[in-house]
């Protein structure tokens, strides 16, 4: 690993997308700029992938995303408050909560962090680390609202999870990869293969 290389952290959370969080964990499996992700999953999240992707339980779980052992994605133990991405001394670059339930939302706006994801998203926002919460809901209602509010005031980035169409996409892994690709643009990531809207004679 480089110097230079970055330290993600990545969590999941229990709301509808597991196909979202596959891609970008590829992506970053891919990428040689990045050196290590400290990966988290809720166990709402677990649920959540056992029935859109029919992955079984958190034995593998990082063999059963990408299809293969990972040397770079590190599973972390939402229970374990005392990991390291739970103190604001470990060199995180950024995190990435996707999907992002409205209830995790609720939990960071509010400085909640009783489980590892919303304390490593805490300890990002004090130490003005960017963070993008992937937030997956609709419709959405005042509290919802109030705590994108709360949550953006406090440095964090509200990063919905909304596909983009206008590339023409062929298949479900398509969109989610380019939403994928947008996530990593946003923290410096650019990624090879990212569909660039030049104007409507492109696609």
């Amino acid at each position: 690993m480089t110097s230079d290389a970055r330290n993600l952290t990545v969590a999941t959370t229990g709301a509808s997308g597991a196909i979202f969080l596959k891609q970008l964990l590829i992506a970053l499996e891919q990428d040689a700029r990045i050196g290590h992700v400290n990966f988290v999953a809720s166990d709402s999240a677990l649920r959540v992938m056992a029935e859109e992707l029919r992955i079984s339980g958190r034995s593998n779980l990082i063999k059963q995303l990408l299809g293969k052992a990972s040397s770079k994605i590190e599973l972390q133990n939402n229970d374990d408050i005392g990991a390291n991405v739970a103190s604001g001394s470990y060199p995180t670059d950024a995190m990435i909560i996707l999907p992002c339930s409205v209830g995790t939302l609720a939990r960071i706006a509010n400085g909640i962090a009783a489980h590892l994801i919303e304390r490593a998203a805490d300890v990002c926002l004090k130490e003005a680390r960017p963070v993008l919460l992937c937030v997956r809901e609709t419709p959405l209602n005042k509290i919802h609202i109030r705590n994108m509010y709360r949550a953006a005031d406090a440095g964090a980035t509200i990063f919905p999870l909304i596909p983009a169409l206008y590339n023409r996409p062929d298949s479900v892994e398509e969109i989610a990869r380019q939403f994928a690709f947008r996530v990593l643009q946003h923290i410096g990531l650019p990624q090879r293969g990212a569909f660039q809207w030049k104007g409507p004679d492109e696609v």
